[in-house]
């Protein structure tokens, strides 16, 4: 294991000790707010510290059985040991290193996605339509809920843009590696001479915000409001309760308009204006971060093309991963875990080797 890394562990440990000495502290005891303070920190780093002592506990043990080796009585035996404290060695670096990794705020939130159609007109249209289905598919098969917010047809059975909302549990850990262009490749029902067309769709994945994590001055905001469009006849709303949100400073706009009332649309709106402003924010630090240590871990870039639906060849790329899985219609139907495993493994990889070098 790295010095960097066991330099570390070892900062966590002293830590843990020293938290040990405060909550024991008499002069500690009968103030509860700053006791409660210690142990929270005390739990939230146990579980490291526990895996260090062992990490520690296993090199000793290895040092001994290693020592005899030159004991001709011992040395089968010692060999034997030696493979299993290795093995137990390995199984405690690789978990250390991950639990060195800062965990993103985000990743237990739900979220809010968008996709657009791209390029490709109607076609495009019914692409986002079923990735649209796609992702419901995906959280059902993970009992998470989605509610659409908003969705603006095409009339052909697709969508220009459709935004909704994804609740359940670790949501934003598995969903934001989904940012990005998708391409379809395929030939359209409309095409007569069977020729292949590629259209696109974009996806946006926006980690749902609460209203204390980002201020918001009311004084930047200008506020809309216009008759949500409706199916007509008695859909047709005669009061103007759809919103529209601009936010001044950014140039941002959010409107919403499938709520019954006036200010539950301006509460959806506002809940998706926190969230991209929150995502421009983090976008603006990890650019910073990324000049500053080179590196291309996690840039959400989403003008990059990050997987490509290949009907004909019933076959779906994943670019950044170079990964290749010939069972389209499965994907389809929600079964995305095997690109977003490689995903997370490789992101987790190239953090762990920054953390190393830093």
């Amino acid at each position: 294991m790295a010095d960097t890394l066991l330099d570390k562990l070892a900062g966590i440990e002293a830590r843990y000790d020293e938290l040990e000495r405060m909550i024991s502290d008499p002069a500690n005891v009968t103030d509860y707010e700053k006791i409660a303070e210690l142990a929270q920190e005390r739990a939230e780093i146990e579980d490291i510290v526990r895996a260090t002592r062992s990490y520690r506990q296993t090199l000793h043990e290895l040092d001994e059985a290693r020592a005899l080796l030159d004991d001709p009585d011992m040395a089968e035996l010692a060999e034997q040991e030696i493979a299993t404290l290795e093995a137990r060695q390995k199984a405690l670096e690789d978990q250390l290193r991950s639990m060195l990794l800062p965990r993103d705020p985000r990743d237990e939130k739900n979220v809010i996605v968008e996709i657009r159609a791209g390029a490709g007109g109607d076609e495009a249209g019914l692409f986002a339509a079923e990735l649209f289905r796609m992702y419901t598919r995906y959280a059902e098969n993970h009992h998470w809920k989605t509610e659409v917010i908003s969705a603006n047809e095409t009339g052909v059975g697709g969508y220009k843009e459709i935004i909704f909302t994804v609740k359940g549990k670790g949501a934003y850990s598995r969903l934001k590696y989904e940012s990005g262009v998708h391409r379809v490749q395929r030939v359209p029902v409309t095409e007569s001479q069977g020729r292949i067309h590629t259209s696109t769709a974009t996806v946006a994945v926006l980690a749902e915000i609460d209203e204390v994590e980002i201020e918001i001055n009311p004084n930047d905001l200008r506020i809309d409001t216009y008759r949500s469009a409706g199916a007509g006849g008695q859909n047709v709303q005669k009061n103007e309760t759809a919103i529209r949100i601009h936010h001044l400073p950014t140039g941002l706009i959010v409107s919403c308009q499938d709520e019954r009332s006036q200010l539950q649309n301006k509460q959806r709106a506002m809940a998706i204006l926190r969230a991209k402003l929150y995502d421009m924010e983090q976008e603006r630090l990890r650019s910073a971060q990324e000049a500053a240590r080179r590196s291309q871990v996690g840039t959400g870039e989403r003008s990059e093309k990050i997987r490509t639906y290949n009907f004909p060849q019933n076959r779906v790329t994943d670019h950044r991963i170079g990964l290749t899985v010939y069972n389209l219609p499965a994907v389809l139907e929600g079964e995305l875990d095997q690109f977003i495993d490689e995903l997370a493994t490789r992101e987790q990889a190239e953090r762990l080797q920054a953390i190393e070098v830093s």
